[in-house]
């Protein structure tokens, strides 16, 4: 029998999984409702049958990747449709969210009778030639996505509960992301300063592995600064001791501060494309 996978939404890391899915013999179905014609082109050339909402329950499992801002709104509006459903999919949170959402994202589905898995993606969306993101699940119906493995996914089930998955997305991404906002800001501050030259040379100089690092990173993340607010909030709320919160409220507002930039390419952001020789 054909597994059938839903996975909303079409995004760059849903889209990309649900090519990685159908590739692999998986039917794949997303929805379209409230989505943009990127969306849909991404759906179409993924090889996902757009669907209602509703009917996203025929799936066997249900692969919610949405920005971390929808996670809980999403699991909310499919909680009717899977009240109603008399086979439930298993519903897997997918989303960098902290642990205690995601256990709030678990209450509203576990009052539906389906089953919850709280996943975390670690790594870029999955593209041909190149290393696999990892899908690390926890809770009580992890091993009920192991079959995701014989269809292309890295899945790693971790021996926690629910939250576990999501604790670890926060702490990688923590470190990861939480490096780049760091490096972002010293480099605007140095340029404020007249010092951006003198730092770069230092960094080639003192650092050049973190340097080389850099110049990878920061031109990944001047697109996607937009969708990293919301991750760094849910951050703040995982890490509460010693100021640490307060730090990624920071990164959350210098993410925001780039998304800006974006929109209006000022100034700033020509100053870090310069520093990184983008």
């Amino acid at each position: 029998m054909t597994l059938v996978v839903a996975v909303v939404a079409p995004g760059n890391m849903g889209a990309a999984v649900g090519k990685l899915l159908t590739a692999h013999a998986v039917e794949v179905l997303t929805t379209l409702e409230g989505r943009s014609s990127a969306s849909a082109a991404r759906a179409a050339s993924a090889g996902m049958r757009a669907v209602s909402s509703g009917e996203l329950v025929r799936a066997q499992i249900l692969l919610s990747i949405v920005p971390p801002a929808s996670a809980l709104a999403f699991a909310e509006l499919m909680a009717p449709a899977l009240q109603g459903a008399a086979r439930k999919p298993v519903f897997v949170d997918c989303n960098a969210v902290s642990p205690a959402t995601a256990q709030r994202i678990g209450a509203v589905i576990e009052t539906t009778g389906a089953p919850f898995v709280d996943a975390g993606i670690i790594g870029p969306p999955p593209r041909a030639g190149a290393a696999q993101p990892s899908i690390y699940a926890s809770g009580p119906h992890a091993s009920q996505i192991a079959v995701l493995a014989e269809h292309g996914l890295d899945i790693r089930v971790l021996d926690g509960p629910v939250g576990a998955a999501s604790a670890l997305k926060m702490s990688f991404a923590g470190i990861n992301k939480g490096i780049i906002a760091v490096a972002a800001a010293m480099t605007l501050a140095a340029t404020r300063a007249g010092a951006a030259t003198e730092l770069r040379q230092a960094l080639a100089e003192r650092e050049p592995a973190l340097l080389a690092a850099l110049g990878r990173k920061i031109p990944d993340m001047l697109p996607k600064a937009y969708r990293w607010v919301a991750e760094m909030q849910e951050i703040s709320q995982f890490v509460t001791l010693e100021a640490g919160g307060e730090i990624y409220l920071g990164a959350s507002q210098l993410y925001e501060r780039v998304a800006r930039a974006m929109a209006s390419d000022d100034a700033e952001l020509e100053a870090l494309r310069r520093f990184f020789k983008i």
